[in-house]
């Protein structure tokens, strides 16, 4: 107690454990945050090596590591070397002896600081430039690649009479060179200054001898470096030119021949001479000439390289452009149309007129057309087919051809694939979603044409119980699988669908020797949640039997119970990465792959089609344009895999079609246009990864299209580029536009695939099809339609049809005139008028018929307000060329009938009536049973069963329209006693 009362404080006692532990907790938190990122990125790598390696893809992983490697420790050393070389030559040759001064004593405290840890600081200075100039380098392996393997394209520029292969191959690594050896010697300039500055060798304040003479000459070095690298720069850049984008045109144009090419050569030319004025400067040690040279590089820079040019194009060119620019825009349009395959379109003039109208003529030259939706007829497809909650259709359908009973056949089709968002909250664990719900199953399709398998329409027969023109005709359907499809072979197809566009992001399959199967496969009754279950038995996945790849995965994942679950075993493999478009992304990363990846069954097998393409924008001459705004339209998916550089291209080929197996996931890659020389250079580059076209096997073949982001590519650029004369392009008076989607006002018209018989040829051909319109106008200017079947001779010819006639309607004209017929909204007002009750629109599809134009537009029917709704067909509308008239009826012979005002063409299959007896008894007795369905229909309208509301009507109003033809046509004149006029009813 005494020492409360010490006249002098004791001293505190130093705290010695606590300041320990915690720095013992700093370091230890320190080391476990680095080692998890450490960790986490090995699992990253590794996973992805096992990834590559199950796909069997191994090689192109091994090139893509090794080649940004090489590139990362070749570029990121120079640039080291480079640096610390500079500030350990700037330390070497430092001032012994420095005159006393303010600056240099301040400077002091600072050298004192930097000396016993300089070499600590040149050593990471230097490490440091290094990794982001290798980062850098690293992301230059595609431009790398493709030097190393370009070859020629056979084709010179018309300039400076080089291969195109310079400028696609050779001319961005050599700039990208340049670039670096800029960046080095700026980087070294600046860390030489900085050293010399620190040391003495550089003095700001001083009022002479502000420069050592060391400094001097090392300085001096690494400016004439820096400055001859730029005259390389301005040597590159006249090739530029060719690839540059203009406000008339891209590529080279009457200012940039005769100001800015001369003006590069000029500038490359002071460039050289200011070098070497820097580097005499090493030895005479004088600045008046090289700030002499520099300063004259600057005021030629700005005179000849900014303001000449706009001398040029304002006083020479503006005056009389059309006549300057026209060589220029020939060679522009001549290149553009090599680059984007449009040198061998033909434009046709269509008169849009027809001598006759035959209804015969006309409804058989549209039997194929597509009536079902494959955006609308989704809920369809779900409803009535999806069976249970857990599995689901693509948001927009897929279009492709079959032979079904000899005849080629278009169907509308969908893959079951498994939705984990259908399953109930209770069963959403971790052992259901990645153990037992881990596939869909089988294919969805509905003939496109809405008629059956026999071809025949459905629509107004007699007996009430059989299928109604709204009914969907399936030609794939149930499960198991049956239909058109599964009867092809006597085994079927598998119908297991492991890989698809919705599938999970991992699922873990496989099971121990003695266990029991847990995957899910297939319910045994619709609605039910008992199923069979199956284990996965196909090559697909990563095996993880072992502790240490569960703990990669665990990581990759950030799921702990790939380590911890019982269903984890020693037979078990992942799989993931299960999109389609994406497979085919990540073992070819040098291609651009296709929105739209499709469903087929071929060989026995589900198999994803996608089209892969090459481009670049380096094409010199040719128009530069954004790849997402030339394939952008109403039924675009929000999620495409693009392996774009740069979004703007100026040359594409579909180059690669590939395959992923819906089942075990095997990707296989076809060479296609196996002339592109970027085919050849990415096949040099990753050899023994592409198949010949020839290993195609012919029910592949079949099944084969022409790519739609291809054809969407070409449409976009051909509304410009149809004008192949200099004077009427300048001009621009014969400009189309792709016009927008009448129900999607902001975005542009998607095209449709259908069977088209296009004038000339023998008979319809499944096409992909699109129109225009004028620039800034609304009638329809052209109809354009590409070859799409692979089997045919003629694939990839495109034709496009002119409307000779000036007052055909376009597609927003038409849909205006649809909407506004009396008739049709008579017709529809049934539906629009009640409550709870909507009219969708469909699809207008324009195809050539007889001579004319002819748009047809399906109209569907949704129940608003109810989860199990889904839209029903209708009717349909159709107009014919430039008459302005409009036909509807509830089938498309109907509607063509109502169109020429005259009866429908019976054809095979359609039922007949022949009434006997009186006429208005007979159109008194159809009209009776019309109300009875009506009266029916709102009956099962309120009990809220949309199938009989449906069905109901499609009766009532089949048996109106038969009652009104009967009673508006002619009575027979048989010769019997009474027969007149008078005996036919109107109602």
């Amino acid at each position: 107690m005494s020492e409360l009362f010490d006249e002098s404080p004791r001293k505190p006692r130093r705290p010695t454990n606590p300041p320990r532990r915690s720095r013992a907790l700093l370091i230890t938190a320190g080391l476990v945050v680095v080692g998890f990122i450490a960790l986490t990125g090995i699992a990253s790598f590794w996973t992805e090596r096992l990834w590559f390696d199950s796909i069997g893809y191994s090689s192109v992983f091994s090139k893509l590591v090794w080649t940004r490697i090489w590139l990362f420790f070749g570029f990121g050393g120079l640039m080291a070397v480079a640096v610390g070389l500079n500030m350990l030559l700037a330390y070497r040759f430092r001032p012994l002896f420095r005159p006393a001064s303010a600056e240099q004593t301040s400077l002091d405290r600072y050298r004192e600081a930097v000396s016993p840890i300089r070499r600590w600081i040149w050593l990471a200075v230097a490490l440091l430039m290094g990794a982001f100039a290798g980062t850098s380098a690293a992301g230059e392996w595609r431009d790398y690649l493709l030097w190393r393997h370009g070859v020629p394209f056979g084709r010179q520029d018309p300039y400076f009479h080089r291969d195109i292969g310079f400028y696609v191959f050779d001319l961005p690594w050599w700039h990208y060179l340049v670039d670096f050896t800029m960046a080095a010697a700026v980087i070294s300039l600046l860390a030489a200054a900085l050293v010399h500055y620190l040391y003495g060798g550089l003095r700001l304040q001083g009022t002479r001898d502000r420069l050592s003479g060391a400094a001097a000459a090392q300085l001096s070095t690494l400016v004439g470096i820096f400055v001859l690298a730029k005259a390389g720069d301005y040597w590159l850049d006249r090739f530029d030119i060719l690839t540059g984008s203009g406000r008339l045109i891209d590529g080279m144009t009457y200012t940039d021949d005769h100001a800015v090419l001369p003006a590069k050569n000029i500038l490359l030319g002071i460039a050289v001479i200011c070098a070497l004025l820097f580097f005499l400067n090493v030895w005479r040690r004088t600045w008046l000439l090289p700030t002499v040279g520099l300063g004259l590089y600057v005021l030629s820079a700005i005179l000849l390289g900014m303001i000449w040019p706009g001398i040029v194009q304002q006083f020479q060119v503006n005056p009389s452009e059309a006549d300057k620019e026209a060589s220029y825009i020939s060679r522009n349009i001549e290149a553009t149309r090599t680059a984007f395959g449009l040198e061998n379109v033909t434009v046709e003039s269509y008169p849009n007129t027809s001598a006759g109208q035959s209804v015969a003529q006309i409804t058989a030259e549209t039997a194929s057309v597509p009536l079902v939706d494959p955006k609308i007829i989704r809920q369809t497809f779900e409803q009535k087919q999806q069976v249970t909650g857990y599995y689901s259709v693509a948001p927009v359908l897929d279009v492709d051809r079959y032979p079904i009973k000899d005849t080629e056949r278009a169907l509308v089709l969908g893959v079951r694939e498994l939705d984990q968002t259908g399953l109930a909250e209770s069963s959403k664990n971790w052992s259901n979603l990645h153990t037992v719900y881990t596939h869909g199953y089988g294919v969805i399709a509905t003939y496109g044409n809405q008629r059956d398998i026999n071809e025949r329409p459905i629509a107004g027969q007699e007996d009430e119980s059989s299928a109604t023109a709204q009914d969907a005709q399936w030609a794939e359907y149930d499960l198991p699988p049956r239909g058109a499809l599964t009867d092809e072979s006597s085994d079927g197809y598998e119908g297991r669908i492991y890989f698809g566009e919705q599938s999970p992001d991992y699922s873990i399959v496989g099971k121990t020797d003695s266990g029991p199967s847990v995957e899910f496969d297939r319910p045994l009754s619709e609605g039910s949640d008992q199923g069979s279950t199956t284990t996965y038995d196909g090559k697909a996945g990563v095996s993880i039997g072992g502790f240490g790849r569960q703990l990669l995965y665990a990581l990759k994942f950030g799921e702990p119970n790939i380590v911890l679950s019982s269903r984890v075993n020693e037979n078990s493999k992942i799989i993931y990465d299960r999109d389609p478009a994406e497979r085919v992304e990540k073992v070819a990363p040098w291609l651009s792959i296709d929105g739209d990846p499709y469903p087929a069954v071929v060989d026995g097998r589900v198999q994803w089609i996608v089209d892969g393409y090459t481009t670049t924008d380096k094409y010199p001459q040719s128009e530069r344009e954004s790849f997402d705004e030339m394939t952008t339209d109403s039924l675009t998916s929000d999620s495409q895999f693009q392996a774009l550089p740069t979004d703007e291209i100026n040359y594409m080929r579909n180059a690669v079609k590939a395959t992923v197996d819906a089942y075990d996931g095997t990707v296989t890659l076809y060479a296609w246009d196996e002339t592109d020389p970027l085919l050849k250079a990415w096949e040099s580059a990753f050899p023994g990864t592409v198949q010949p076209k020839s290993a195609i096997s012919p029910d592949l073949m079949a099944h084969l299209r022409y790519p739609e982001d291809m054809f969407k590519a070409q449409r976009f650029q051909f509304a410009r580029y149809h004008v192949t004369d200099a004077s009427d392009f300048y001009e621009g008076n014969d400009r189309w536009v792709v016009p927008q989607d009448p129900y999607a006002q902001t975005q542009l018209q998607p095209p449709y695939r259908m069977f088209v018989d296009m004038p000339g040829s023998d008979g319809a051909s499944y096409s992909m099809t699109s129109v225009y319109v004028p620039n800034k106008r609304e009638n329809l200017a052209a109809f354009m339609a590409v070859n799409s079947d692979a089997t045919s001779p003629d694939y990839g010819t495109i034709r496009a049809l002119r409307s000779s006639a000036q007052n055909v309607p376009g597609p927003g004209q038409v849909s205006n005139a649809f909407s506004n017929d009396s008739d049709v909204r008579d017709a529809l007002f049934k539906f629009q008028s009640q409550s709870g009750t909507q009219v969708v629109y469909g699809n207008l599809l324009t195809l050539p018929v007889n001579g004319q134009l002819m748009y047809v537009q399906p109209i569907y029917v949704l129940r608003t307000g109810q989860e199990a709704a889904y839209p029903i067909f209708n009717s349909v509308i159709v107009s014919l060329g430039a008459s302005q008239r409009v036909g509807f009826g509830d089938t498309l012979p109907a509607a063509i009938a109502d169109l020429l005002g005259a009866a429908p063409s019976q054809e095979p299959g359609t039922p007949t009536n022949n009434p006997s007896g009186n006429l208005s008894a007979e159109v008194r007795r159809l009209l009776n049973q019309a109300e009875a369905a009506f009266r029916a229909a709102d009956a099962a309208q309120r009990a809220n069963d949309t199938e009989e509301w449906a069905r109901q009507l499609a009766i009532g109003r089949a048996k109106l329209s038969e009652a009104v033809r009967l009673a508006n046509q002619p009575p027979a004149d048989d010769g019997k006693p009474g027969a007149s006029p008078s005996s036919t009813a109107t109602p």
